[in-house]
């Protein structure tokens, strides 16, 4: 199967650091929910759900952020703006997306925002988990990781945003 170029990098990164991984091929997914049902053994709030924002103060003050967190949770949109010191926050479009992570879609963009060079926010709550799991590039393929290990990977900020 071709999955997106991200996919092997990712795995690339876990390789070549020794990093335990377990990757599961699955039917397409776009939710948490539909996610967690494909991947036996794992719960939904093991699934790290990652989502770009645009967040803002002004027309010449805004950025795109990952904010990643159990796929049983939401965000809270005041926490996220104060930790940001931003004023507005909302979803980036498709079209944001796409240029973003090029190509990924909607439902398969890892919770590696450093390899979009994306600032990433972290639940402190997805720590409560020793293992996550999460759509790393294709809506068809998911990786297992320790979630010490991603903190190793990823440069983020670890906050309370649910």
């Amino acid at each position: 199967m071709v999955y997106h170029p991200i996919v092997s990098k990712i795995k690339e990164i876990l390789e070549s650091n020794n990093y335990w991984h377990e990757a599961y091929e699955h039917e397409e997914v776009k939710t948490s929910l539909e996610a967690a049902k494909a991947r036996p053994g794992y719960s939904l709030s093991q699934g790290a759900k990652a989502m770009i924002l645009r967040v803002k103060n002004n027309e010449s003050d805004k950025r795109f952020a990952m904010l990643v967190l159990p796929g049983d949770l939401k965000f809270n949109n005041s926490k996220v703006k104060k930790l940001l010191q931003v004023k507005d926050i909302r979803f980036a479009t498709i079209e944001e997306i796409n240029k973003i992570t090029d190509g990924i879609q909607i439902g398969g963009v890892p919770p590696f925002g450093n390899l979009f060079d994306l600032e990433v926010i972290a639940d402190k709550k997805l720590f409560d988990n020793k293992i996550i799991i999460f759509n790393a590039g294709d809506r068809k393929y998911s990786l297992a990781i320790k979630t010490e290990d991603y903190i190793k990977i990823v440069n983020l900020i670890i906050a309370d945003i649910t």
